[in-house]
C-alpha cells in the first residue's frame, strides 16, 4: 500500500492505522474532531458511537433518520442517540454519502444472504464482540454485547431499490477520501474495519484505514 493517502495534523491527539478487517476502539472528548480516512478506497467502516457519560445512550439510526428526514448521512448531518440527543455532527466529508441502513455483517447474515458455508467467515459483529470483550476502553466502561446497536457504514454504498429493498453496491469512495465528525458529547467509538468478502462494499478486498483524533482549533 502506498502511504500517499495518509493524512497528518501537527496537533493530532491520536493518529493510528486499523488493519484490514480488524476492530478498533477509542475515546473522543466533546468538541474534538474524529476523522476516518479511506486509504485505498471503497473500504466499508462499520462504526458505533456510545456515550461515555451514560453507555446506555448510543447512536440511533431511527432517531437520526427521523430528525434529518433523509436516509443517507453527509456533511452537516447531525447524528442522534436513542435518547434523541445530538451525539456527533459530520463537519467535513469528501466522499458524498454514507449508509445507516445496511447494518453490520454477521455469521448469521452471511449465511442468509450468501450460503451456509459462509458461516465461519470473519464478520463485523465478531469484531464488535471481540473488542467489547478485550479492549481496555470496553473494560473501563463495563461494556458488553448489549451495547451493540445499529451502526453507521461509512463509505458504504447501499441504495434503496424501487421496490424498497437494499442493494449492496459498488462503493463511491476512493483513496484518500475521508469523513470527519465532531463529538457533541464525550464518546466511545467502536469500529469494525469491515472484513466482508461476499459483496462489493469494499471491492472484495478489505484494506487499511486511518483514524485521527484532534482538538478543535
Amino acid at each position: 500500500m502506498t502511504n500517499l493517502a495518509l493524512q497528518h495534523f501537527d496537533h493530532a491527539q491520536l493518529s493510528e492505522i486499523c488493519p484490514a478487517g480488524e476492530a478498533w476502539m477509542c475515546e473522543v472528548k466533546k468538541g474534538q474532531y474524529f476523522r476516518i480516512v479511506d486509504l485505498e478506497g471503497n473500504q466499508a467502516v462499520d462504526t458505533l458511537f456510545i456515550s461515555a457519560t451514560n453507555p446506555q445512550e448510543r447512536y440511533s439510526a431511527t432517531d437520526t433518520i427521523a430528525q434529518n428526514q433523509q436516509i443517507y448521512l453527509e456533511k452537516d448531518t447531525t447524528l442522534y442517540t436513542n435518547f434523541a440527543n445530538p451525539i456527533a455532527t459530520i463537519v467535513d466529508d469528501n466522499c458524498g454519502r454514507h449508509d445507516t441502513l445496511g447494518g453490520a455483517c454477521s455469521c448469521e447474515s452471511n449465511t442468509v444472504r450468501y450460503s451456509h458455508d459462509k458461516y465461519p467467515m470473519h464478520s463485523c459483529r465478531n469484531n464488535f464482540m471481540f473488542a467489547l470483550a478485550t479492549h481496555p476502553v470496553a473494560k473501563k466502561y463495563a461494556l458488553n454485547v448489549r451495547h451493540i446497536g445499529p451502526n453507521i457504514n461509512f463509505f458504504m454504498n447501499v441504495p434503496v431499490t424501487a421496490d424498497g429493498h437494499l442493494k449492496f453496491d459498488d462503493g463511491i469512495s476512493a483513496p484518500g477520501k475521508y469523513v470527519e465528525i465532531q463529538a457533541e458529547m464525550d464518546l466511545i467509538v467502536l469500529i469494525s474495519n469491515c472484513p466482508q468478502l461476499n459483496n462489493p462494499c469494499n471491492a472484495y478486498n478489505p484494506t487499511r484505514i486511518q483514524l485521527i483524533v484532534r482538538d478543535a482549533e
